[in-house]
Formats: C-alpha cells, sequence, structure tokens
C-alpha cells in the first residue's frame, strides 16, 4: 500500500528561455506526506525556488514547463488557468518568503496584512479576524501582539517581522506551506528560534511543508525528508536521517563534509572537490543527452 501523498511532483522538467532554451529542471520527482516538512536543498542555480514557484504558478515568463505534473491532493496544477490557481492556492497553499522587509507592505499597517486574508479566504468578520491574528501572534511567541497589529513593518525587528508572516502563513490552515529560505537575513540565533517556531507551528496545524535552503545544518533541525539537486537534477532524496549520516551520491557525501559542525573544529571552508562537481557535470549531460538523443 501507497503512502498518502499532499503534493507529488512528477517529471517535471523545465527550461529557460531567456537563456536559448537551458535546462533550468530535469525530470523532478518528489512526494511530500502529510504532516512532513521535506526540504530542498542545494546550491544557488540548483533549481529549488523554481520548484517552490512552479506549485504557486509564480515561474518568471522567461521560464517555461516543459513536462511533468504537480498534483496537490487530486487536483493537477498546471492544468489550471490563473483564476483557477488562485482560488485553490489562496486557501490552501501559503508561502513564508525569504525577506520579510519586502514581503510585507510598508505602508500598511501588520493588521491589515494579516486580517485580509482570512476576511478574503475565509469570510471573517472585521472582529473576528481581528481576533484570529491575535491568537496567531500569540502562537508564533509575539510579544505585546495588540501593539504590533498597530505597527508599520519598518517598526519591528527582523525577527518580529519574520514571526508575522509564519503567524500570516497558518491563518488560513492551508495543507502546504512553502517556506523559501525564510532564516536567511536572520542572525543565528533568532535563525533557531524561527526554525522551532515554525517546526511547532506545523506540527500544532498538521500541515505540509516544502522548506527552501541551501544549508545542510538547517535541513538537520527541521526536515523529515530532503531531496538534494544539482543544475536542476536531483542527485539523492530519502529520509533526513538517512542522507546525512549514510549518503550515496558521491556529491551529498562531498556536502556533508563540508558542513560545519560544532562537535568538528574545522580550519578553513571544505570546498567540493574539482573531481565530484566533474562528475556531476558528466552526470547532468549524461541525462541531457539521453533525453534529448
Amino acid at each position: 500500500m501507497s503512502e498518502p501523498r499532499l503534493l507529488s511532483i512528477e517529471g517535471l522538467s523545465a527550461v529557460s528561455d531567456r537563456d536559448n532554451g537551458a535546462p533550468i529542471l530535469r525530470d523532478v520527482s518528489l512526494a511530500v506526506a502529510p504532516g512532513e516538512i521535506h526540504g530542498l536543498v542545494g546550491e544557488s542555480g540548483a533549481g529549488k525556488s523554481t520548484i517552490a514557484r512552479a506549485i504557486l504558478g509564480m515561474t518568471p515568463r522567461t521560464v517555461r514547463i516543459t513536462q511533468g505534473a504537480i498534483i496537490l491532493g487530486n487536483t493537477e496544477l498546471l492544468s489550471l488557468d490563473a483564476r483557477q490557481l488562485r482560488r485553490l492556492l489562496g486557501a490552501e497553499v501559503a508561502l513564508i518568503p525569504q525577506d520579510p522587509l519586502t514581503a510585507l507592505n510598508p505602508s500598511r499597517r501588520i493588521e491589515a496584512q494579516m486580517t485580509d486574508g482570512l476576511r478574503m479566504w475565509k469570510g471573517h468578520s472585521a472582529k473576528s479576524a481581528r481576533e484570529r491574528a491575535l491568537t496567531l501572534l500569540d502562537e508564533v511567541q509575539m510579544r505585546e501582539p495588540e501593539r504590533v497589529m498597530r505597527c508599520y513593518p519598518h517598526e519591528l525587528s527582523g525577527g518580529m517581522r519574520q514571526r508575522v508572516l509564519i503567524a500570516a502563513a497558518f491563518a488560513l490552515e492551508p495543507k502546504l506551506v512553502i517556506a523559501d529560505e525564510p532564516t536567511t537575513a536572520l542572525d543565528v540565533t533568532v535563525q533557531k528560534q524561527i526554525l522551532k517556531l515554525i517546526r511547532a507551528m506545523q506540527a500544532r496545524h498538521k500541515t505540509g511543508a516544502i522548506f527552501v535552503t541551501h544549508d545542510l545544518g538547517v535541513v538537520a533541525q527541521i526536515c523529515d525528508r530532503v531531496t538534494l539537486l544539482y543544475q536542476g537534477k536531483v542527485m539523492e532524496h530519502g529520509l533526513t536521517a538517512d542522507l546525512l549520516l549514510k549518503p550515496r551520491h558521491a556529491y551529498t557525501k562531498a556536502l556533508v563534509r563540508a558542513t560545519p559542525r560544532y562537535d568538528r573544529p574545522v580550519d578553513g571552508l571544505i570546498p567540493v572537490p574539482d573531481a565530484v562537481i566533474a562528475a556531476c557535470r558528466a552526470e547532468i549531460a549524461g541525462f541531457d543527452g539521453a533525453t534529448h538523443g
């Protein structure tokens, strides 16, 4: 009997029309189970955010999906028009973006930005939406939520703004939350707090999640399962503990060795060996040749 799936991505490929049809995603397949946090890991340009944007229907016009399927529940998302996709995703999928300062509208108070979705998608009155927003700010351990609701984004710290976005993401009780490198702009101490908070909120609301990151240390703290990408191709995937403790692919092994650890002093950065990168590129070239040959 197969495991239940909240989200399935099957054979997803995409190209960049701006770069003469250069591949961005190469036959990517993965699945997210209900209540699971699935990590998408890879260096810049690996295709992590492109996958997230494809789920949300937000890929740039220069990016063209050439094949594959994205299935949320029983609905194939790529077959929907913009209006159908907006109606579905507005209620069932939420995004925690990377930069809270640019994600929040600087000209509107926090209360307005947190209650809009509740009134639009859930039919709350102004009073009940406000009460719900205060409850959510309390869930994300925000001090003085009443005061925060009256603030503009620039009046809050980076960690506070990110807490607001986390609260807003879970406001509509979505089935899936996509967190796109939500701790990159935060210092290490605040990052740890935010990761614990996302994990706690995801467990409390029984929500599936995709966590986009380039940091294997973050993956170890928060993800149940992980997919590792290199130049748009899946190099390895599996349970987080298996991938980090018993990596199979040479690229995964090199990344694990290069990840700083508290119990292992490191004299400088450990780069991924050139031979491993060359092997990855040869693997991709062979894949492209087999696909287009």
